[in-house]
């Protein structure tokens, strides 16, 4: 089964870190296979938000922390550089959207994502996605996710295989 990248929304600093519980009991029953993960929590008096992998989460072929800089620096950082890095960050952004992450989603996570809330990035597979939503009850998330093909997951792993 191919995965699904969700990112997980919360309405406030600390509710990602709450929802690791949540995933990790979600995965203990074997309600959802993990495969990576990671938290972003952006205070809100902070400039930038803080990130962080959640290694306890990742599963057999994680992507590492390679991937996940790359993902977070197109969608929170790069704007803070400027446009002295643009063709780059074209190129590197191209290089996202040919494994299934595309411009779209980077910018709904950027977008949506501001100081005071957080969010759990969940790299998954044979996630029943209503199910995880109820588990979540009582953290008000929002839902954000792309499903990734076999192969778009396989060039992904190349791409980033530390």
């Amino acid at each position: 089964m191919a995965a699904t990248l969700t990112v997980w929304r919360f309405p406030t600093e600390t509710g990602a870190d709450t929802a690791v519980a949540t995933l990790q009991d979600l995965r203990r029953r074997r309600l959802i296979t993990l495969r990576d993960a990671a938290v972003v929590s952006w205070p809100p008096e902070a400039g930038k938000p803080k990130t962080r992998q959640l290694r306890s989460l990742a599963g057999a072929g994680a992507l590492g922390g390679v991937f996940w800089g790359l993902l977070f620096g197109i969608a929170f950082f790069v704007p803070l550089v400027g446009a002295a890095v643009g063709a780059g960050v074209g190129a590197v952004a191209g290089a996202l959207t040919d494994i299934g992450i595309d411009d779209k989603f980077i910018k709904e996570v950027s977008t949506r994502i501001r100081p005071g809330s957080s969010a759990l990035f969940v790299l998954s597979s044979d996630a029943v996605m209503d199910r995880v939503l109820n588990e979540f009850h009582g953290q008000s998330p929002e839902l954000i996710s792309t499903n990734l093909s076999y192969e778009q997951e396989e060039n992904l792993r190349r791409a980033f295989a530390e």
